[in-house]
């Protein structure tokens, strides 16, 4: 049977880079859902769509064709996972405020995200993964073996988050990333389909004076026990 390992959170939290370590070190696919709903960004983007037409996305959104896999060794280049996009290899054009923006809006569309969520349980279906974003341990793993929210203080994170657009040369001012996720919080707890949560069974885990590593060890190791192994 396939072990599933879902993990929610806010921005900046450590997701990413927690549940990419945690599947290497499994043997895990890693999936990324917010990937998928900055794809959705790009797409409307490239079409010269407002990010909140849902009617005109909609469509598009169905018959896009996208994946999310383990990077190959000629892929590792900083990438948590390759993304694709009918066939191309967006991984880095997705990464931007602009895009991370775009998410966070179309995200709040419910005929995008029911569309979205068949096509992360597709990709789930029959592997094991570690799946990470910010509806998984209710809406798209619900009945995943181990269940995570991963969280961090305010300032934590906005520095985490200002810290990553600087390495990308992105000319990000610090007092512009913290608001963008405060008000990214704000939208993803209030949003009336499918707000950002806590479930009863999640496993909740404050990454504010944690190395990455120790939230690593502790979660592999749960899972190992959790496998009897």
């Amino acid at each position: 049977m396939p072990f599933h390992i879902a993990i929610d959170g806010p921005v900046a939290a450590g997701k990413g880079t927690v549940a990419r370590l945690v599947a290497e070190k499994l043997d895990f696919n890693y999936i990324d859902t917010g990937a998928m709903y900055r794809l959705v960004a790009y797409i409307a983007k490239k079409n010269h769509l407002k990010f909140t037409d849902a009617k005109a996305l909609l469509p598009l959104v169905k018959k896009a064709d996208m994946d999310i896999k383990n990077p190959t060794p000629e892929e590792k280049d900083g990438r948590l996972a390759t993304i694709i996009l009918d066939g191309k290899d967006l991984s880095w054009a997705i990464r931007t405020q602009a895009m991370s923006s775009g998410a966070s809006q179309v995200a709040q569309l419910a005929e995008i995200r029911h569309v979205l969520v068949e096509k992360q349980q597709e990709i789930a279906k029959g592997k094991d993964v570690v799946m990470e974003g910010r509806d998984i341990t209710y809406r798209v793993l619900p009945q995943a073996n181990l269940k995570i929210f991963l969280t961090a203080s305010d300032i934590v994170r906005a520095k985490r988050r200002h810290q990553q657009l600087l390495s990308k040369g992105e000319d990000a001012d610090f007092e512009d990333v913290y608001k963008a996720l405060i008000e990214r919080d704000r939208r993803d707890m209030e949003r009336s389909v499918d707000p950002l949560q806590i479930v009863d069974d999640a496993w909740v885990i404050d990454t504010s004076d944690l190395s990455i590593e120790k939230v690593v060890a502790a979660v592999t190791s749960k899972v190992e026990v959790m496998r009897g192994k």
